[in-house]
């Protein structure tokens, strides 16, 4: 190609430049030492290089710091945990070969070996025990999955894989893996085939880990060998979110009781505190147990020593001799609820001056002249102004029913008031259930029903499902119920992104019983700046971390508490520190996304019991269904309501199920958490607990508004150009007049108005923005706001 099309090149500037003047950026050696000011490009070259300089000596320094830190001999043991990834694998000879290699003869799980210049702890997660392997997990500072190579070389059914070991794996990468490594068994000791059974092993699951996990073969000593000295310089990483709070993995449970409270006890939690440092006066949370606050701290002479000095400090780990005691000065009060003032809404005492004017207004209305019929006595007189005025305020309830919400009405006040009609009584009722509309068909305890009940009901959810996908927040007008009683609590929004919405308008009673934060992302701010200044500070009633401590955890149901000691046999109890306001009771919003059942491994499933968890953990998550929350350390058991996440509007849409294959919103009442923390949501289906949802905390917010939509739909009888006559979506005129401010739509696009009622059946004359046609649905929607459901008991120990 030629001419003007030809490409043409920019020339390098320095063609015509001498030799002196390319030579002139650089400086000779004599005056490299000096600075020069009057060039300001060198002066910001030079301060660029050391300040570069300065973030990698900063950077080379806090891993030397880490590494310091994770190996030395005053920090606490590291926790392997060993996982098997299916129900052959068997755990117990390779916990025995790690413990014999580290030091042998020593029948305890945490171990200090002198080769290594290593203390750890070595755990067995138990198959098929979802809790526990969890709570293991969370307290993890190396994950060892461990796999058999027995399926290229026996020829059996099982998978690398199997459904628990891929459910756990979708646990732990929600919940946050720390460092990971793979062991894999019973490989051949032929070493081509060896290798070849390893590449063939590697490459089945090599997808299912994070890029930096290393696969180890783990079948001698020599290999388990090699394995620890590449642990032993290893960096660990752990979840930031276990970095924010002092922990302690317990190694003994005990409880004490307590003479000044019946029914409380004193708990004894005995573990290295990790992490950071923990104040005595700070509250602490026992897993699955509660928030409480101690009673005191025995700081206790580390009872497995990496280089005892002498015999007497290798002691037994029953005879620990306490260093120091520490009592609690200040203590930080346990406050969980606020304490509602039922007068707070209310107006003052009328005062004399109040008397005296409602005196003289009622003298003044006696003395109105009014025109009466002749010979009406006083009697009369007063009665004719009573109905009146009864008439009047019929009327004005009447027609501001639609145009504003009926409000917060006290349900113990109206149950309780014998002036109540049936038919209030019926829609009072009514509306406190919502039967209709949240299909909230509660099902029956599990003992009281057979199994074909069970099918039938677990077919019915199923169905609901199908519906709300297909026709969501659709709902049939009742005919023996006057629609304006059955929906008295709902109203029509002109537009649901911009309409307002005033979120302190009705709320609830359980909102009296929360707290909330003006600015809670400034408060959060503030108080991890103080439990900075706790951590760095050196204080008398503070404990630093890796310290082996015994904690006294005050005033613990006894029920809990021995429930806590028989749990610490098979999975760790862990006690951690929580930060200032984290055991107030708010309104919490999670992201929230349904867990995905992998359909290839639970076909390959034999066992039966597998099968049946699979077939559970396919039913959708209802609104307000009873779920355990697993929120970082804590436990809660909740009821939350499901919401879309919209961005461009302050009112969220509520959902009556958790979709598949979408996030969402889940909202509880719970005890404060700051972010970010994630969220394991474990369902209990004849006391199997199964992985539901997973997610993370998203804010701390009581004012988000979650609307509840339904639909109520018409079908149009006569058609004349832009109006029609419309029936069946109400059944007598007075519902028509109740809802005729609101809008109505189409589901073919058009938009339209209620002008008046047609007959005694509930017909109504619209008028739309176009021609509706006869085959379309008119439809009408309405809003009410939602809340979540207070909690019975909110730990899942004191359920018991």
């Amino acid at each position: 190609m030629g001419g003007s099309r030809a490409q043409v090149n920019k020339p390098h500037k320095s063609r015509f430049s001498s030799k002196a003047t390319r030579q002139q950026h650089k400086t000779s050696l004599k005056d490299r030492s000096k600075v020069t000011t009057n060039n300001v490009a060198k002066g910001a070259r030079a301060a660029r290089l050391q300040r570069n300089k300065m973030i990698r000596e900063q950077k080379r320094a806090a891993v030397l710091q880490d590494k310091r830190a994770s190996s030395g001999s005053k920090n606490p043991p590291r926790v392997i945990v060993l996982f098997g990834l299916s129900a052959s694998v068997d755990l117990n000879p390779l916990a025995e070969d790690l413990l014999s290699l580290l030091a042998s003869g020593s029948s305890s799980s945490t171990v200090a070996s002198s080769e290594y210049k290593l203390r750890a702890t070595v755990l067995k997660a138990p198959y098929g025990d979802l809790q526990s392997c969890m709570e293991m997990a969370k307290v993890a500072d190396l994950i060892a999955f461990v796999t058999s190579a027995s399926y290229y070389i026996e020829g059996s059914t099982s998978l690398y894989i199997d459904s628990f070991g891929s459910e756990c794996l979708s646990l732990l990468r929600s919940l946050g893996l720390p460092s990971t490594a793979v062991f894999i068994r019973d490989l051949p000791t032929d070493i081509k085939k060896r290798n070849d059974y390893k590449k063939m092993c590697i490459s089945s699951i090599t997808s299912e880990f994070p890029e930096d996990c290393k696969f180890y073969p783990a079948d001698t000593k020599d290999e388990l060998h090699k394995f620890m000295w590449l642990f032993k310089e290893q960096r660990l990483t752990v979840p930031h979110w276990r970095n924010q709070r002092p922990y302690l993995m317990s190694q003994k449970v005990d409880m004490v009781a307590d003479n000044c409270t019946s029914g409380k006890c004193t708990l004894l939690l005995t573990g290295y505190l990790r992490a950071r440092s923990l104040s005595v006066n700070q509250l602490v949370h026992v897993a699955g147990a509660g928030d409480f606050q101690l009673c005191r701290i025995e700081v206790l002479k580390d009872p497995v020593p990496l280089n005892p000095r002498t015999e007497q400090d290798a002691m037994d780990t029953h005879d620990v001799e306490v260093v120091q005691l520490l009592e609690p000065s200040e203590q930080e009060p346990l406050v969980v609820e606020n304490d509602p003032d039922p007068l707070s809404g209310e107006q003052t005492w009328p005062t004399e001056a109040d008397r005296a004017e409602a005196d003289r207004n009622q003298k003044e209305k006696h003395l109105r002249k009014r025109a009466l019929a002749h010979g009406t006595s006083e009697y009369q007189e007063a009665w004719e102004i009573g109905d009146t005025d009864d008439e009047d305020s019929d009327v004005d309830n009447e027609s501001d029913g639609m145009m504003l919400d009926s409000g917060y009405t006290n349900e113990v006040d109206d149950l309780n008031n014998p002036c109540l009609s049936d038919d209030d009584q019926a829609s009072l009722e009514l509306i406190n259930s919502d039967h209709e509309t949240d299909m909230d068909s509660v099902m029956m305890d599990g003992e009281n029903l057979t199994n074909e009940q069970k099918l039938d009901e677990i077919q019915k959810i199923k169905n609901a499902h199908a519906d709300d996908e297909e026709f969501p927040d659709e709902v049939d007008t009742p005919m023996d119920i006057p629609a304006r009683k059955r929906f008295a609590k709902y109203r029509g929004l002109k537009s649901f992104r911009t309409s307002s919405w005033d979120p302190q308008e009705s709320l609830p009673q359980d909102y009296a019983r929360i707290f909330e934060f003006s600015n809670i992302s400034r408060t959060q701010k503030h108080v991890l700046a103080k439990a900075l200044e706790l951590e760095q500070g050196n204080r008398d009633d503070c404990v630093a971390s890796s310290s082996y401590l015994r904690l006294h955890v005050k005033e613990v149901p006894i029920g809990a508490a021995s429930k806590l000691c028989e749990l610490a046999k098979s999975m760790p109890i862990t006690a951690c520190g929580l930060l200032q306001h984290e055991s107030k009771m708010s309104v919490l919003h999670f992201s929230i996304k349904m867990h995905d059942v992998s359909e290839e491994i639970s076909d390959n499933v034999g066992t039966t019991q597998n099968s049946k968890k699979h077939d559970k953990k396919s039913h959708p998550l209802k609104g307000k269904e009873k779920l355990v929350f697993h929120v970082g350390f804590r436990q809660f058991v909740t009821r939350p309501i499901f919401s879309s996440d919209n961005f461009n509007s302050d009112k969220h849409k509520m959902e009556r199920f958790l979709h598949a294959g979408r996030f969402s919103i889940a909202s509880i009442y719970a005890p404060i958490s700051f972010a970010p923390l994630p969220l394991i949501v474990l369902r209990n289906v004849e006391g199997i607990s199964s992985f539901a949802a997973s997610g993370s905390l998203k804010c701390i917010d009581p004012r988000r508004i979650i609307l509840k939509k339904i639909i109520l739909s018409g079908y149009p009888q006569r058609v004349s150009k832009l109006k029609a006559t419309v029936r069946y979506m109400f059944h007598n005129p007075d519902d028509v007049r109740w809802f005729k401010p609101v809008d109505v739509w189409t589901k073919c696009g058009r938009r339209g108005r209620v002008k008046e009622p047609v007959g005694t059946h509930g017909a109504m004359k619209c008028i739309f923005n176009g021609v509706l046609q006869q085959h379309d649905t008119v439809c009408m929607s309405l809003y009410k706001r939602v809340y979540p459901k207070w909690p019975e008991h909110l730990f899942p120990l004191l359920d018991v």
